[in-house]
């Protein structure tokens, strides 16, 4: 039974869960950097430490078009679409992506995987830096289709918040039952990252 008389203040309160406010609202364009940010944080958090072997394993190893894709591959195919949507679809630049070989991709150092994501983040930054409000109603061409920004941006979203869960059902089969501790949602607003 839900009780009308319940308020925000009050759920918060009777929660137990401290929630921290925000100074201000942020814009549209800053809520999706912030998104976007947040899940490939978490995709490094998540591999941040393992062994190359943890890395490069796949939990099902059967012909290509079957086998299941390790945390690296994983890693580099992240990356390769917010560059792909970001970098080349939303902010114009030259077409760098090679799909095919992110899934061909085998760990030599936890730490190369770190950096892709890193420079990743730069460059999704920089174009976002250049990203004005009348710019999100506008479309681009991307192989072919008109496609709306807003819908490349959400679609960078979607298809990364994905593919971390793919990542973390491998963490968790690699580790034998251990899940990786992803954060809460509350822990996810703006202003508490």
């Amino acid at each position: 039974m839900i009780s009308r008389g319940l308020t925000a203040d009050s759920l918060r309160k009777g929660s137990g869960i401290e929630m921290k406010r925000t100074a201000r609202m942020i814009s549209e364009r800053e809520n999706y950097l912030q998104r976007i940010e947040d899940l490939r944080s978490q995709v490094g958090k998540l591999i941040s430490g393992l062994r190359v072997a943890a890395l490069n394993w796949r939990p099902l190893e059967t012909s290509e078009d079957a086998a299941l894709n390790s945390l690296a591959v994983l890693t580099a195919h992240i990356a390769g679409a917010e560059h792909f949507w970001v970098s080349e679809g939303i902010g114009r630049r030259p077409a760098t992506r090679n799909r095919q070989a992110e899934f061909a991709v085998t760990a030599a150092d936890p730490g190369e995987l770190a950096s892709l994501l890193e420079r990743t983040g730069v460059e999704t930054r920089e174009v976002f830096s250049r990203l004005d409000d009348a710019e999100l109603d506008r479309e681009r061409t991307i192989e072919g289709r008109h496609v709306p920004v807003r819908w490349g941006l959400l679609h960078v979203i979607d298809h990364t918040a994905l593919h971390l869960g793919h990542m973390q059902l491998t963490y968790q089969l690699w580790m034998g039952g251990p899940s990786f501790a992803s954060p809460m949602w509350f822990e996810r607003l703006p202003g508490t990252v």
